[in-house]
């Protein structure tokens, strides 16, 4: 990684971080986010991806409008760095950690790595 992508990626990570405090109070059932990129095609492969416990919090969240204001939050604390997303809904993901207990062991490295 370069020096430059590494000071981006810094700033990814401190702007992410403020949406997931947010979620984290207002969210039933959000645990945490995380993001990763491959910089030769960035913004494009930015991915931001958002965990919830349980599967059933998961689907509860994805069938309310607490979907769209999390990923417009997104864009919003990105946008003050630069950084516009084209297709917010293709660029953040959900999981659960119910899924990679189930699937991965609890291996969230593996699990990410295998998208």
């Amino acid at each position: 990684m370069r020096k430059s992508d590494k000071k981006l990626d810094n700033q990814i990570r401190l702007a992410l971080t403020d949406v997931c405090e947010s979620a984290l109070k207002k969210i039933h059932g959000f645990e945490w986010l995380t993001h990763s990129a491959q910089y030769d095609r960035f913004p494009d492969s930015l991915r931001v991806t958002c965990i919830f416990d349980t599967n059933e919090h998961l689907e509860a969240f994805k069938a309310s409008t607490a979907n769209q204001q999390l990923q417009q939050q997104i864009q919003d604390e990105l946008q003050p760095i630069g950084i516009r997303i084209r297709t917010i809904q293709k660029q953040v993901a959900y999981d659960t950690e119910e899924n990679c207990e189930r699937f991965h062991d609890g291996n969230w490295a593996r699990r990410l790595q295998d998208g």
